[in-house]
């Protein structure tokens, strides 16, 4: 019988399991599901071709997954002590902090877990390029005001796509400004609009206009056309939903990156919403909280960001998009 197993961010296990609706089993934070991989939002990895081994020893567990292929990355929720003898006899994976700007690796990395004392489930290949999806970068502890600025260095890694030196972007929300730091930094022009002020040395960028206002005040007829929008304001999804509405209706802007930010139970019913835009994606981060981040982007700009829509069955929710998806295109 054909599964796949998708590994939950920490805590939002649940979330996924509703997003996914049909359920076999959940082990820790892996959720076994029928039927192939589908697009999802909070999965922090996807076993893209799992499929289960008998195995008659630890040298014979060992030697099965390399036969498939070299680099494994061990997910241990049982057996501990066994899973742990088996990995030592596999080549080195180790998950390490990469420098900002760093492209994702490159070689193929599978995942694996010891379900029973004799039965491997071990999947060749992922959904994430990095072990267990968890993009961990070299922090700057200096320059950027907050952490913000990883969620947005992960999603540019994840994308191979980034705003260009000169593009206009407009920042939503952008105090104390990680965000405008990442654009400025960039080359980037930057009009960055908040009620909270910038940072000062952040303000005093080059290429970075600040404005003290709401963004929900803000006109776009007094903006002009936009490359990108950039959005992380701490509101209710459903608040972010007519903003973004009318952003686009609007029709001068060309690539959307914004933050569903979850106040209390998860909106599922919004976030269906935003994906139901078409060509958008949506996905859990490894460095987002109780959040979402909804990626819409300019088809003649990057025309292989091209996710599939997904069904709409299940759980009363629509399944949600996640990068690598479909993964014959990552």
């Amino acid at each position: 019988m054909e599964f796949t197993v998708y590994l939950a961010p920490k805590g939002f296990t649940n979330e996924l399991i509703y997003e996914l609706g049909d359920v076999a089993e959940v082990v820790d934070r892996l959720v076994f599901a029928p039927g192939p991989p589908r697009p999802v939002a909070w999965a922090q990895n996807i076993w893209l071709n799992p499929q289960r081994i008998q195995i008659e020893s630890i040298s014979d567990g060992a030697n099965k997954l390399k036969a498939l292929q070299r680099n494994w990355s061990l997910w241990s929720v049982r057996h501990n002590r066994r899973a742990r003898l088996i990995e030592e006899q596999l080549p080195a994976v180790r998950s390490k902090p990469v420098a900002i700007g760093t492209p994702p690796p490159r070689s193929p990395l599978g995942a694996w877990t010891l379900l029973e004392r004799d039965v491997i489930v071990a999947s060749p290949s992922c959904s994430s390029p990095f072990p267990h999806g968890e993009v961990q970068f070299m922090e700057n502890k200096i320059d950027p005001p907050n952490r913000a600025y990883l969620k947005l260095w992960e999603l540019f890694t994840l994308l191979e796509a980034a705003p260009k030196a000169e593009s206009v972007c407009l920042d939503l929300g952008g105090s104390p400004g990680g965000w405008t730091w990442v654009l400025a930094s960039l080359g980037c022009k930057v009009l960055t609009v908040d009620k909270a002020p910038l940072e000062p040395r952040i303000e005093n960028m080059p290429g970075v206009d600040y404005r003290m206002l709401s963004a929900f005040a803000l006109d776009p007829r007094e903006v002009g056309p936009v490359d990108w929008l950039f959005c992380d304001v701490a509101c209710y999804p459903d608040r972010l939903w007519r903003l973004v509405d009318r952003w686009r209706t609007f029709g001068k802007v060309r690539n959307f990156v914004c933050t569903l930010k979850f106040q209390g139970p998860t909106d599922h019913e919004t976030a269906a919403k935003f994906w139901a835009f078409p060509g958008s994606r949506l996905v859990h981060l490894f460095n987002n909280k109780h959040e979402l981040t909804w990626v819409l982007l300019d088809k003649e700009e990057f025309p292989s960001f091209a996710p599939e829509q997904p069904d709409t069955g299940g759980a009363d929710a629509a399944n949600l998009g996640e990068f690598g998806m479909p993964v014959d295109e990552a």
